[in-house]
């Protein structure tokens, strides 16, 4: 089965690089449209249901992408939630710097547990309609989160920015979970 991980939309907050973490920040006209051409670009790929992180962001950006493939059914996990940046939420990165010189953010979520909390959301995802194809909408960290557990690190956390409304694509197999690519925008994704 493939699992199809969409970032969300852009939202004000990205454009100014203020750390979102889980505020609750909505698209911008930008985020709508990459989410409507993520859905056109995803049309032909036999997709049985969204699953989302409930942050509004990702929901948007599903709702967008659903309405696109005739999916009347959202599921929202908040295992899909992105990491909880305790006392940097909020902060542009130029405030970070200033606040965190050594980037250890007060609060702030433990990858380990991220990376736990996000892998089981998948996993339970896939599980539940395997082998049917599915698709996620979460965040930049919860994203990179699976991508450096499936690649020993090679790749995700503090070596891929994803971008916004990007695609990356999982196997799922024999109870196993592959890369079959990371971080496509929707126009060079060819199903």
């Amino acid at each position: 089965m493939n699992i199809c991980i969409i970032r969300h939309g852009e939202t004000d907050w990205n454009v100014i690089g203020r750390l979102q973490g889980q505020r609750d920040i909505p698209l911008n006209e930008n985020g709508k449209l990459q989410a409507l051409r993520c859905g056109m670009a995803l049309k032909d790929g036999n997709w049985k249901a969204v699953f989302t992180s409930p942050l509004m962001r990702a929901k948007q950006t599903a709702d967008i992408v659903a309405k696109c493939l005739g999916l009347q059914e959202i599921y929202k996990d908040s295992g899909l939630m992105e990491r909880y940046y305790g006392k940097a939420t909020g902060l542009t990165e130029e405030e970070r710097k200033e606040i965190f010189p050594d980037d250890k953010y007060e609060g702030i979520e433990k990858w380990e547990e991220l990376r736990d909390r996000v892998y089981g959301a998948v996993i339970k995802s896939a599980d539940r309609f395997y082998p049917e194809n599915i698709i996620i909408i979460s965040h930049g960290s919860a994203i990179n989160s699976i991508l450096a557990e499936l690649s020993n690190r090679e790749i995700g956390t503090g070596k891929t920015l994803l971008k916004n409304a990007c695609i990356s694509m999982l196997t799922y197999k024999d109870s196993v979970l592959t890369i079959s690519f990371y971080n496509k925008l929707c126009d060079e994704v060819f199903l």
